[in-house]
């Protein structure tokens, strides 16, 4: 080993500290994983003739796309396969279905939460 290393030029004798020095990243990444997993609050006001949900504030994972939005409410609200849910942000515009709620969040979020208008019909935009 040590002719090894003397041919290489590598010294071998820091590899504990380098194996703590990963080891600490390693963990150091997890705790960065871990914050990141926050939950965004949402709120969600009906509009047109859509039915108005009985809990309007949601906690949401701010990883998830904003598809998934719309089929919690399709299903919550029970509504046929067939029945078109539209979804807008600041009564302006419809995000496309792969945003992410954190992204949408950082650009749009008011007091801590995202405001989000479900409609039945096309309302703005």
């Amino acid at each position: 080993m040590a002719e090894e290393a003397e041919t290489t030029g590598i010294d071998n004798s820091n590899d504990k500290e380098l194996a703590t020095n990963v080891e600490n990243l390693s963990l150091a990444g997890q705790k960065v994983e871990k914050q990141e997993a926050k939950k965004i609050d949402i709120v969600l006001h009906a509009t047109g003739s859509a039915p108005i949900l009985k809990q309007k504030k949601w906690s949401v994972d701010q990883e998830k796309p904003i598809s998934a939005i719309v089929k919690f409410i399709h299903k919550y609200l029970k509504l046929e396969p067939e029945e078109r849910l539209f979804l807008y942000i600041n009564q302006t515009f419809a995000p496309s279905p792969d945003q992410i709620i954190k992204n949408l969040y950082e650009c749009y979020g008011t007091n801590g939460k995202l405001i989000l208008h479900y409609a039945k019909t096309q309302a703005w935009g």
